[in-house]
């Protein structure tokens, strides 16, 4: 089982990711790529995630954007749609 905890955890994770991939989640949803509904299923997917523990390994391990997350990211699929603009 993944990380428990909050919500907010899991919100800061997934956000964090997604910055490392370039992507701004607010700036997705503003240009409608992004629901408001997709934001939480992928916090709540992020909080269910077994890989949770290595994406906050990885946040705090390294800076600025990289070319992709890591495998064991739940979103990998979705920002890496969102990178692309779509």
């Amino acid at each position: 089982m993944g990380i428990q905890g909050g919500l907010d955890l899991h919100f800061w994770i997934t956000r964090g990711m997604a910055r490392r991939m370039g992507v701004t989640l607010s700036e997705a949803m503003q240009e409608g790529r992004l629901s408001q509904a997709e934001l939480a299923r992928m916090v709540e997917r992020c909080r269910d995630c077994p890989g949770a523990q290595g994406c906050l390994d990885f946040l705090s391990e390294r800076d600025g954007p990289t070319a992709a997350v890591p495998d064991w990211c739940c979103h990998t699929a979705v920002l890496s749609r969102l990178r692309a603009g779509r």
